[in-house]
């Protein structure tokens, strides 16, 4: 079994995802002129970066992207899609993401487990008593209404779309499960933000309790995958870039 993975840019790579789904991974780069599959293969798995989910005439690939990640939803593939990812999800199947009216929302914040994630395969083990748990974040967009049929599972204070469910096996997450500090800190560092020093060390700080938080969430899914029917090795679409 392997996992198609979408990165949008060289520093938003697997990081913890890497080690802990467990099974065999083929990165496509698009930013490197790599086009886009059209199957996905046992799994997709796309990523975040700086594009906003509807700057196609900056980031060519993306028409693409969001049709990969709605026929996977479709097809009940196993899916997983992180910040970008997430709200290329949200557009393709139908739900609205725009301009984050609360501003940037950036470091460790402190996430909550609705009801439903009680019972799902992957928010199960975070969800006992409507707990709160500490995930990184790095955006300004927002996944202000999410597609139909949406089964939401974290919300959070300053945005609350943060995880949910599509479909049999397709989930979108608005923060970085896969961050570690170091990668954090390269985001900071590129970005010139105000505080860096003060965020990362935070981030640094909490990175055990990122890894007891995020690491079963990821090893869930690499179940999912296992368990679930053989699909279509990858394939070039055409017309992607």
């Amino acid at each position: 079994m392997r996992i198609t993975v979408i990165e949008h840019e060289a520093d938003a790579g697997l990081g913890y995802l890497g080690g802990w789904l467990g099974l065999p991974c083929d990165v496509v780069r698009p930013y490197l002129g790599e086009r886009i599959p059209v199957n996905t293969g046992d799994a997709l798995v796309v990523l975040g970066g700086e594009a906003a989910a509807w700057e196609d005439e900056r980031w060519p690939w993306l028409p693409a992207t969001r049709e990969l990640l709605r026929r996977a939803a479709t097809d009940g593939t196993p899916t997983l899609a992180v910040c970008l990812g997430a709200q290329l999800l949200t557009l393709a199947c139908g739900g609205t993401v725009e301009r984050g009216g609360n501003g940037l929302e950036v470091g460790l914040c402190d996430l909550t487990a609705l009801p439903a994630a009680a019972g799902d395969p992957l928010f199960a083990g975070i969800a006992a008593g409507g707990r709160t748990v500490p995930a990184v974040q790095y955006h300004r967009d927002a996944m202000t209404r999410l597609p139909a049929g949406a089964v939401p599972l974290m919300t959070g204070s300053q945005y609350p779309n943060q995880a949910y469910r599509l479909g049999r096996a397709a989930w979108a997450v608005q923060f970085h499960p896969e961050a570690t500090p170091e990668i954090f800190a390269s985001w900071t560092s590129a970005t010139g933000l105000e505080g860096a020093d003060r965020h990362d060390e935070r981030v640094r700080a909490s990175a055990a309790a990122l890894e007891a938080a995020w690491r079963p969430m990821a090893e869930a899914f690499t179940e999912v995958v296992r368990t679930a029917p053989s699909r279509v090795p990858a394939a070039e679409l055409p017309s992607a870039r």
